[in-house]
């Protein structure tokens, strides 16, 4: 080979080598930036609170999000955020990888966790009342937070105004156990089936106690939310909702103005039963999004935890009493597990 034909092919190669970086054909530059852009980002909350409330509340976390990513090396052209119709149209949407990350309880993850991963527990600020004894929740003073945050929560079978749901607080407050009749008889208002404090767990607390399930509850209705649930409870079409325990300190101002209630919602209302602890809502993600990758996995683990730090993000994420986040493991939710086997079993 001649001097000049050595000369000609080097600089091809060097061309060559110039084209495809420009483009993206090598394993550095460009294409590790190509990767980290992302044109939509679609996020589904459970509407565990009214869809128009948390449509308002959750707007910033476009922004937020998007400025915690670009931290991380991400470009996010669009955060699109919706409020599934039930829980499950929320795991639907992340099992189908219609929606990329999801703010779901852990009873839905589980239901969902073949194709659904859990990035992330929340933590929120622990109560100044965890007992496992349901008449110890009735002194008539508010239950208040602590500084102490905490992953785990309590679902409680709040008892209403209604004759009946006065009837058993009485029989919970004189230190006497209640029959399976007295919760039969009465009317109760259920969550959907993938709620961890609204259905799961009430379950489970049922089995373990009197070797049923809310499945054997002759008189139960669903409600869509746990603010329409508390309406119905206020007004006495039901006489028992199982709600988280921290509910009535979300509602305790609505109870005497939208709901009307002549009395505070810590005078009308008892806890008649408590479940187990529960690990809080998680931060999931779809296996089958085309957009999640490993890598952006941990970056937005880091961009939600960040984004709870900060100040505009804790107005954020309080919609769901949420107060920040920390790596979620799946065995966590093996009560959720526990909880869905005992459901399936009585449905056979």
């Amino acid at each position: 080979m001649s001097k000049n034909t050595k000369t000609l092919v080097g600089i091809i190669v060097v061309v060559v080598i110039a084209i495809a970086a420009y483009f993206g054909f090598t394993h550095t530059g460009s294409q590790a930036s190509s990767d980290k852009s992302i044109k939509d980002l679609k996020i589904y909350f459970v509407p565990s609170k009214q869809p128009d409330q948390i449509v308002t509340m959750t707007k910033p976390m476009k922004g937020l999000l998007t400025k915690e990513l670009k931290k991380e090396g991400y470009d996010v052209k669009n955060v699109d955020i919706k409020v599934g119709t039930s829980y499950e149209a929320a795991g639907e949407a992340l099992s189908s990888g219609t929606a990329d990350i999801g703010f779901i309880p852990g009873g839905t993850y589980v239901m969902y966790q073949d194709s659904v991963k859990p990035l992330l527990t929340a933590t929120r600020a622990g109560l100044n009342k965890n007992f496992s004894d349901a008449a110890k929740w009735n002194n008539g003073k508010a239950t208040e937070a602590t500084t102490t945050q905490s992953s785990k929560y309590r679902s409680l079978f709040i008892a209403g105004p209604s004759e009946k749901g006065q009837a058993l607080a009485k029989k919970i407050n004189s230190g006497e156990k209640l029959t399976w009749e007295d919760l039969n008889s009465a009317k109760w208002g259920l969550s959907s089936t993938t709620s961890s404090a609204g259905y799961i767990y009430p379950s489970l607390w049922l089995n373990k106690n009197y070797k049923k399930t809310v499945a054997d509850l002759k008189n139960t209705v669903t409600v869509d939310s746990y603010g329409s649930g508390m309406a119905r409870l206020a007004s006495g079409q039901i006489d028992i909702m199982p709600t988280y325990a921290d509910a009535r300190r979300d509602f305790a101002s609505a109870w005497t103005t939208d709901y009307k209630q002549p009395k505070s919602i810590w005078a009308e209302t008892n806890v008649i039963g408590v479940s187990q602890e529960i690990y809080n809502d998680t931060i999931s993600v779809s296996k089958k999004s085309k957009t999640m990758t490993p890598e952006l996995e941990k970056a937005l683990s880091k961009a939600f935890i960040n984004l709870a730090k900060t100040k505009e993000g804790k107005k954020v994420i309080a919609i769901y009493s949420h107060e920040g986040y920390e790596p979620a493991k799946s065995s966590n939710y093996d009560g959720e597990r526990a909880a869905q086997k005992v459901l399936k079993d009585s449905q056979k």
